[in-house]
């Protein structure tokens, strides 16, 4: 993962993908772990950590690509939650957190492939937005996780942009009014 620096607006150039941020350490000192976090992690770590950074990745873009039975729908309708999708030309905006050194543990970056279960595919972004305004979980309405999102790259600023993500949010806000006729408000718990 690569660190903006405050004074630079667009992310520099890096030949390569990066998904770890390595502070300077002494020989005798176990390498540092640090997660990435480009879905719910953004707003809500659930886990203890030292460090926290604002940065960005190479090489992956984010999608709402990934079922979600859990946390963000049913088994019955499934939530949409993203996942990266390799590509070579993206750039995904994210938090990175040091893992609290009194709490050792080991961390995989999640990126499903259509192998996976779980794994939705591209969809029509009107599609998901339905998905998503239709769908709610255990820990709270699908589109709650979209608009959080929203929220986190917006506060990146104008360098952080995910036209899929803002695709999916123009999406939902122009079909909001059919699912919410006025005078009505969609639950959220």
């Amino acid at each position: 993962m690569k660190e903006e620096p405050p004074t630079q607006r667009t992310p520099p150039a890096s030949p390569t993908p990066s998904l770890s941020l390595q502070p300077p350490r002494e020989d005798s000192d176990p390498p540092a772990l640090w997660i990435f976090g480009y879905g719910s992690l953004v707003w809500r770590p659930d886990f203890a950590y030292s460090n926290s950074r604002v940065g960005f990745v190479r090489g992956y873009s984010r999608r709402f690509w990934q079922g979600d039975t859990f946390h963000r729908g049913s088994d019955k309708m499934p939530g949409r939650v993203v996942t990266l999708l390799e590509d070579h030309e993206g750039c995904t905006w994210g938090v990175a957190y040091e893992d609290a050194p009194d709490q050792p543990l080991r961390a995989l970056a999640y990126v499903a492939t259509p192998q996976n279960p779980g794994y939705l595919g591209p969809a029509p972004e009107e599609d998901i937005a339905t998905q998503i305004l239709a769908c709610s979980g255990r820990s709270g309405h699908n589109l709650e996780y979209l608009l959080r999102l929203a929220d986190f790259i917006r506060l990146c600023g104008p360098q952080a942009q995910d036209e899929h993500l803002e695709a999916i949010v123009d999406a939902v806000g122009a079909l909001l009014p059919c699912f919410c006729p006025s005078g009505q408000t969609l639950a959220m718990a």
